[in-house]
């Protein structure tokens, strides 16, 4: 009897063995493959067999499986996202060679303490509402104002899954959240989450995969990869901040976890609920047309009331060479003088973004990337933020000794060097990714926030998601900027969420607290519409504007980027793909034209956008077309179906 095995490699098709045993689709099997043995999954027969060539033997079955739900899941991901179904797979099975060859003890829940939390009215009527769809596909939406208790709401409702012996699958957008995320989970559920992300290490993926692949873990936290485990009886879907943009893989096996688990739920038929403050354009478009139920929570926890707000017009500020107001620093005060923190909010790494010699204008760029270099006071070198790359400062100058660079722009090191001369007597710590490159580092600092022995922080993006800062009430944004760099579409609805998500972080626990906008564009539109809380009708405003610009969700887009180590090979070979691309009827192809950011890591990069009507699935066509492409080898190919990201 012949058997398809699908292996986890870059192949879009599975391979045939003799199966002298019988198996099962979805059986996870050892197999022969060139001098090595490999671990595949039994697929369906609907592939061609090879003629004329020697077929080998299954070496033996496993004792695990993937069932028929999951295997379909998979065919749609490869062909949704253009990549080959292999790689798809290597996603849900892994390692799965070391995961079942090396026996691990599986690993007892470690029990807390659990505390006992009581749902307000608000809180109970959203869970109520949740609960309405059991057991069958439903996309609901959990939006709360910042600090409302959503995640409360929905710890409930898993509870209610996992009693019932289904698992849930929690996705986090940045693995950053884990560790608060972690405690509060904790104290809800009396014992620790198992967790799944990027930096775990080797043997805790066998673990929770074993785990995951006997229902012996019941709740997984999770980023991105997370949605591809293969879950014995999956029973619910969140999607915590799902407005985050950090769902998008943009490099290896590019995809939106967001849209992937929407689809996922879909083929399990279970529930899955999408929960942020201020919902992404797509889902928000998909509560005006009633495709995703949605329910409100306004109150914030015990009635505190949201930030009031402040902006400051920096075209008056008085200070040169400084970055902090004296009006700030006068409101700041009056905050840290009654014992509160306050944030200082840059969402730029490093000390200066810009180096320019003042005798012979030399700028430090990358050598790899059409890029500024940033400098970094931490590591004393200048740091190209896309590839690493990174140097030392000290340069010949042209025209004599050695450039006198002066470094043009805050980044979040400058803001703390300032912030320490200003206020001396304060504890003072940044809050960047730099800065917390270990799990130790970050809960030492989570621990020194919340017992109160760091007066000032300074933070970068990655402040503004989901953390939890109970003395927090003022927070300074040092450089109110509304106006994108022109090659983002999303920038408008990027603003609205930052900034919503950000004054969220103060006075959760207090009934005054203060966000203050600096800014050089204090009537900006955005801004101030975002102060009077007005935030839905922005996202109004900004779906009319898509819909005038042939933009999503109104249209579809595919973004093909043709890279090469030289310019001229990348726009002819742009060129060669869109004049057979031109044989599909009904796409609309833009380009080529220039990446914004030209060239990443030595290679020059342009672009085509294709676009098309939602409505149609062009992907199998557009595959097809590239799959019959003679492509030189001195060309890369990244194709990027719903492109967040135009640089």
């Amino acid at each position: 009897m012949k058997a398809q095995v699908l292996l986890p490699k870059v192949f879009n098709f599975p391979f045939t063995y003799n199966s002298k045993n019988e198996s099962k689709i979805g059986n996870l099997v050892e197999v022969p493959f060139g001098s090595k043995s490999e671990i595949g999954v039994i697929w369906k027969n609907n592939f061609l067999e090879p003629k004329d060539i020697k077929i080998k033997d299954i070496a033996k079955k496993t004792e695990y499986s993937i069932d028929i739900k999951l295997i379909n899941f998979i065919e749609w991901f490869s062909s949704y996202n253009m990549v080959p179904i292999g790689l798809v797979l290597k996603m849900v099975i892994g390692g799965t060679n070391k995961y079942i060859k090396i026996k691990d003890k599986i690993i007892e829940v470690k029990k807390t303490k659990k505390k006992s939390f009581k749902l307000n009215a608000e809180q109970v009527e959203a869970l109520k509402f949740l609960e309405k769809v059991n057991g069958k596909f439903d996309v609901s939406v959990l939006q709360g104002t910042t600090g409302s208790g959503k995640t409360l709401v929905y710890f409930e409702r898993i509870k209610k899954i996992i009693e019932k012996k289904e698992q849930a699958l929690v996705l986090l957008p940045e693995i950053f959240l884990t560790n608060d995320f972690k405690s509060r989970f904790e104290d809800f559920f009396g014992f620790e989450p198992a967790i799944w992300h990027s930096k775990i290490t080797p043997k805790q993926k066998r673990i929770i995969w074993k785990g995951i692949m006997n229902n012996k873990i019941r709740i997984l936290v999770g980023a991105r990869s997370a949605l591809l485990l293969p879950f014995k009886k999956l029973g619910i879907i969140i999607v915590d901040e799902e407005h985050d943009t950090s769902y998008k893989q943009d490099e290896g096996v590019i995809y939106n976890a967001r849209d992937m688990a929407i689809s996922r739920a879909n083929f399990e038929k279970i529930p899955i609920h999408l929960v942020s403050s201020v919902p992404s354009i797509e889902t928000f478009n998909n509560i005006q047309l009633k495709k995703y139920r949605h329910i409100k929570i306004v109150k914030r926890f015990n009635d505190y009331p949201l930030p009031e707000t402040k902006i400051i017009n920096l075209n008056l500020s008085k200070i040169k060479n400084k970055f902090i107001d004296q009006e700030t620093v006068n409101l700041v005060n009056n905050f840290l003088n009654n014992g509160e923190q306050v944030l200082f909010f840059l969402n730029r790494r490093g000390f200066a973004p810009y180096l320019i010699c003042k005798k012979c204008g030399n700028k430090q760029t990358c050598p790899n990337c059409s890029l500024y270099l940033t400098f970094h006071k931490l590591k004393n070198k200048a740091i190209c933020h896309h590839c690493s790359y990174e140097k030392k400062i000290k340069t010949k100058c042209k025209l004599n000794g050695d450039c006198e660079f002066v470094m043009y722009g805050p980044g979040v090191e400058k803001i703390y060097d300032e912030v320490k001369e200003l206020f001396p007597n304060k504890k003072t710590s940044i809050f960047s990714s730099d800065y917390l490159s270990t799990k130790e580092k970050t809960k030492n600092l989570f621990k020194a926030i919340n017992e109160k022995k760091i007066d000032i922080l300074v933070g970068t993006q990655m402040i503004s998601k989901g953390f939890n800062f109970p003395k927090l009430n003022c927070i300074v944004v040092i450089d109110a900027d509304f106006s994108g760099r022109g090659y983002d579409l999303r920038t408008t609805e990027k603003n609205i969420q930052l900034y919503h998500q950000l004054s969220g972080r103060a006075g959760r626990f207090s009934s005054k607290s203060l966000i203050i906008y600096q800014t050089l564009t204090p009537n900006d539109l955005t801004l101030n519409e975002l102060i009077k809380n007005k935030s839905e009708d922005l996202l109004k405003n900004e779906l009319l504007l898509r819909e005038k610009n042939k933009l999503p969700p109104y249209k579809r887009l595919i973004a093909i980027i043709i890279s090469s180590k030289n310019r001229s090979s990348s726009l002819q070979g742009a060129r060669e793909i869109k004049s057979r691309l031109k044989q599909i009827n009904d796409l609309e192809i833009l380009g080529p034209v220039d990446s914004p950011l030209l060239k990443i890591k030595k290679n020059f990069r342009s672009r085509l956008l294709i676009r098309f009507n939602n409505q149609s699935l062009m992907q199998k066509k557009i595959t097809n077309v590239l799959n019959g492409l003679k492509i030189s080898s001195k060309i890369k190919l990244t194709v990027d179906v719903d492109p967040i990201n135009f640089a």
